[in-house]
């Protein structure tokens, strides 16, 4: 049976942790309700070393290892969860922040949690207290907590809320995922190259300026470069240092962003991924906003300020504003030209049948699962062809030594 890691608080609130061996969470979860605990977490123990050591680091070595105080998208997604779980259960908001708070395994977690806990006791809502903590909680999230206190289902607010991060979580990290390998091959292939010229290359180019005889062309042009990358490094790493600072500077520029957002929304096959992340991020959002009992025009007010694109974040201001003026929701994605058909047709036929919460969901689901697939096609694609490259250009630097050193032979005795 697998193992699971388990989270509970006892009949005194004290926080109890350990093991338990189930088919599934919920049969973990009735084995501690069984037990008179409240289950706070339960999650499947994960092999490696990493997932050992790591709890231990956070432990004992925060002065080593700094960032791990931080908070991080993975413990916000906890604390949901978890307070949503010990809401359901019974517990008031207060004594569900002290249990977490007593559970926090970072100081920086424990501090942030018992500043809002403080915040509560003195009087003020959730929602109000998460707003002191702006670089933790969005106001997207903010303004989640709110409509559940304001409509008495926070529990179900948080639970709903919790879901949607953690599908977003998971999103990234499978992009990030994806993308280690080919970077990872990008930047040995890049290494090996530069290794080449600045140290191996130059040991040839001893031997070769004494042969006194004109070298192929192709060798010419690998020693001129290897000369160019030992002499000149310095002029290179500033000129592209100098080009990377005003690039950056012009990008958070609000008119070089929009620019630079429009180039990579029209790129080909880029521009297709971040329609598709956008197109999920978007209904995903607003069905749980819906779903959680806020209305419509105030979730579009909402959303359109966690667009990644500033485009998309454009049309979604032109969306606000003619729905505000009485449109369907569908008519105007349709005109942005951002939407695919086949999302505006489902989000029409949601709004026809009286289920556009359920159909922005399903809309989502569809491009999350379409955009892993995608990406999972262009990474095996991607891969042989960086190799490819790769290989490529290292073959030309050793065939072009190699014609030098076979020239040699030419050479009169």
């Amino acid at each position: 049976m697998p193992l699971y890691l388990y989270k509970a608080a006892d009949s005194s609130g004290k926080i109890i942790k350990g093991t338990l061996e189930g088919a599934k969470e919920s049969d973990v979860a009735g084995q501690l309700q069984d037990m008179g605990c409240i289950p706070i977490h339960i999650r499947p123990v994960k092999k490696g070393w990493i997932s050992l050591y790591l709890p231990m680091l956070k432990r004992w070595a925060p002065s080593i290892i700094p960032s791990l105080d931080r908070i991080s998208r993975k413990e916000v997604i906890l604390f949901t969860q978890d307070m949503a779980t010990l809401l359901g259960a019974g517990l008031p908001v207060d004594r569900a922040l002290t249990v977490l708070m007593n559970a926090a395994e970072t100081q920086g977690l424990k501090d942030m949690i018992g500043n809002i806990l403080k915040d509560v006791q003195g009087g003020s809502d959730l929602s109000d207290a998460l707003t002191k903590h702006p670089g933790t909680f969005s106001r997207f999230y903010i303004n989640m907590v709110r409509a559940g206190e304001m409509g008495g289902v926070l529990e179900a607010v948080l639970k709903r809320m919790g879901d949607f991060m953690e599908a977003s979580q998971d999103m990234r990290e499978y992009i990030i995922s994806a993308m280690i390998y080919p970077l990872f091959l990008v930047s040995v292939g890049g290494a090996s190259i530069i290794i080449m010229l600045t140290f191996v290359i130059p040991r040839f180019s001893i031997i070769f300026s004494d042969m006194g005889q004109t070298m192929p062309l192709s060798t010419r042009i690998i020693l001129d470069l290897s000369q160019v990358m030992r002499t000149y490094w310095w002029i290179m790493l500033l000129l592209f240092g100098t080009a990377w600072f005003f690039a950056k500077r012009y990008i958070d520029t609000p008119s070089g962003r929009l620019k630079t957002d429009r180039y990579l929304i029209d790129a080909p096959l880029i521009g297709r991924l971040i329609r598709m992340l956008e197109v999920a991020r978007f209904t995903r959002a607003l069905g749980t906003l819906m779903n959680s009992g806020v209305p419509i025009l105030k979730s579009l007010g909402l959303i359109k300020e966690i667009a990644g694109n500033k485009v998309v974040a454009n049309s979604l201001e032109t969306t606000y504003d003619r729905v505000k003026e009485g449109e369907r929701l569908s008519k105007p994605l349709a005109e942005s030209g951002i939407f695919p058909s086949l999302a505006i047709q489902m989000v029409a036929i949601g709004e026809e049948t009286g289920k556009l919460t359920e159909m922005l969901i399903k809309v989502a689901e569809t491009y999350e699962k379409t955009l892993k697939n995608l990406i999972k096609r262009l990474i095996n694609l991607l891969e042989p062809a960086m190799i490819l490259f790769m290989g490529l250009v290292v073959g030309f630097i050793v065939i072009s030594m190699l014609m030098a050193v076979f020239s040699m032979n030419d050479l009169p005795f």
